[in-house]
């Protein structure tokens, strides 16, 4: 399966905390924190949710 590249780039701090959970949930632990996980559909619908505090890389 393919994979995708996602990066913290802003903190989670003064959010909603269900905006937290999913970073959690993708796991991201910090500030420029890349992880590599599945393209999958309930990952993409993850990383929309928190746009805002995320990157996309390649």
């Amino acid at each position: 399966m393919a994979k995708i590249k996602v990066k913290q780039v802003r903190s989670c701090i003064g959010k909603p905390k269900r905006q937290g959970e999913i970073i959690k949930g993708l796991g991201l632990r910090r500030l420029n924190h890349v992880v590599e996980i599945e393209d999958t559909r309930e990952n993409k619908a993850s990383i929309f949710k928190v746009q805002h505090l995320v990157k996309i890389v390649d």
